[in-house]
């Protein structure tokens, strides 16, 4: 008697669902009607050293939420009622790019013409990665809307400010001093830093001489999420970039920098609605997910939660 029981059958789940939470696949984004779009995006531009490290996350993530298909539209007290209130509301899963371990141009390519795509159907792109290299091509995308200007929310265990390491200067140890080379992005806000990562000390200076807002996860836990939320001005355009260790691992094990310190989910879940109250969020990724590393899906099962939660503060945010 070691088989498990499929719990979601308790509730009407159907056990063969491939989207996340059963939503209504489109996977033509020209035929895009929905005013929210989830992407799988397995890899960009991993190290050679490692390849697409979290390729499997997007679908482990979808996964994660098989159970809980039959209830979506249940009151969901961590939105204050449904997920998505009307169903003109209720996001799409676009399914999951292609990639290429050995062509991260071509990744890249993939990953940027998807979300201006998502964003000329009149949609907001949340994008299941895969490694945190995946933002980079996200956010040089919305920079072919003329004269928008952003301000980034970065919530990770890592700063993300090489310039270069392993002779790659897009991987995801780069993100955020990529991101601050685009000249649509005025704001940077990172929040959760903690233990030691890959940034050497003359990265975090190049940060602070740029004009990133530093929140350290300690920071966070003695202040609260408004030591975060302040920073971010009124009326603001804001994208969101969420590494899963930016949470706890006892929490979300399934990732490759364990450190102890990390986010709750409440404290994240209040950075996405908080944001959502001081601007408007016009895209999220959820990334740094290593499902072999989890243990027993509490990871996939935490993670896929808060996307749960962010979809419906952006469903709210569409009404």
């Amino acid at each position: 008697m070691n088989q498990k029981a499929d719990l979601g059958a308790l509730f009407g789940a159907a056990a063969d669902t491939l989207t996340f939470l059963g939503l209504e696949e489109c996977r033509d984004l020209t035929e895009l009607a929905a005013p929210i779009a989830l992407i799988g995006a397995p890899c960009a531009t991993p190290y050679r050293s490692v390849g697409a490290y979290c390729r499997n996350a997007p679908d482990a993530l979808r996964r994660a939420t098989a159970a809980f298909t039959a209830n979506v539209d249940r009151h969901d007290f961590d939105n204050g009622g449904k997920v998505f209130p009307e169903p003109r509301l209720r996001a799409v899963d676009c399914g999951n790019l292609p990639y290429d371990e050995k062509d991260g141009a071509a990744n890249r390519a993939a990953i940027a013409a998807a979300v201006k795509m998502i964003r000329a159907r009149g949609a907001v792109p949340i994008v299941l990665g895969g490694d945190d290299s995946i933002p980079i091509p996200m956010l040089e995308a919305l920079g072919a809307e003329e004269g928008a200007r952003y301000t980034i929310l970065q919530i990770d265990a890592h700063i993300d400010w090489r310039e270069v390491h392993m002779d790659e200067r897009l991987g995801l140890s780069s993100t955020m001093r990529r991101a601050s080379e685009m000249p649509h992005i005025e704001r940077i806000i990172q929040v959760g830093a903690r233990g030691i990562g890959s940034a050497a000390t003359s990265d975090y200076e190049d940060a602070l001489a740029w004009g990133v807002k530093f929140v350290p996860a300690h920071d966070l836990h003695r202040q609260g999420v408004e030591a975060a939320l302040d920073l971010i001005p009124e009326g603001s355009r804001i994208v969101i970039c969420i590494d899963a260790d930016a949470l706890d691992p006892a929490l979300v094990p399934g990732v490759i920098g364990r450190a102890p310190g990390g986010l709750t989910y409440y404290q994240l879940v209040d950075l996405i609605k908080g944001a959502a109250r001081r601007g408007r969020i016009e895209a999220m990724d959820f990334v740094e997910f290593m499902p072999e590393r989890d243990v027993d899906g509490i990871g996939a099962l935490t993670f896929a939660r808060a996307i749960t939660t962010a979809l419906g503060v952006i469903a709210r945010q569409r009404a």
